[in-house]
């Protein structure tokens, strides 16, 4: 939003190596990300930019980006938590720098641990701006569609009965940090 962008040494050198990047072996991704929304895009855009195979899995496609009825971003508390993301290059920052309608400084008369900056976003445009930016992305691939089972089993889909295309990674990083390896 209005902090400096800052690439990391390990993205950049990632992003630029020769080798091309393959899953591990028996793995159809190396990242998946469950959810559209905000997190999902950041965690999604993130992992492919770091040179990971990521499938992101969203309800709909369509609604990748959609606003809540409060169209902005930061605030007194989220404010500083977007200029953090900002920091590491978020998506969600450079598509509100490209679909603002006002940015302001909020407690400007007060001291500097009340200030927050806060932008107004047009929700239409965010929405197809982040659109485009997630279709975009190199070595990241959307999905819609419902998760309904996590298997943590090394078998095939075809051996737990399952039908349909099932995507297979070689461990799933849930919300709280934790990792499981298959």
């Amino acid at each position: 939003m209005l902090s400096r962008r800052l690439p990391l040494k390990c993205a950049f050198q990632r992003r630029h190596s020769t080798t091309a990047q393959q899953p591990s072996q028996g793995c159809d991704y190396d990242v998946i990300v469950i959810g559209g929304g905000h997190a999902g895009c950041e965690a999604a855009t993130a992992s492919a930019r770091m040179g990971a195979k990521t499938l992101m899995v969203t309800h709909k496609v369509d609604k990748i980006g959609e606003m809540s009825c409060n169209p902005s971003f930061g605030g007194i508390g989220k404010g500083h938590i977007m200029a953090e993301v900002d920091a590491l290059d978020g998506v969600c920052s450079r598509i509100c720098d490209l679909s603002g309608i006002m940015f302001r400084v909020l407690n400007s008369s007060r001291g500097p641990a009340v200030r927050g900056n806060r932008a107004q976003i047009d929700r239409d445009q965010y929405k197809s701006n982040m659109l485009l930016e997630i279709m975009s992305t190199p070595n990241l691939t959307v999905r819609g569609g419902a998760v309904e089972d996590l298997s943590l089993t090394s078998s095939s889909a075809s051996e737990d009965g399952v039908g349909g295309d099932v995507p297979r990674a070689c461990g799933v990083v849930l919300g709280n940090g934790d990792v499981i390896r298959s």
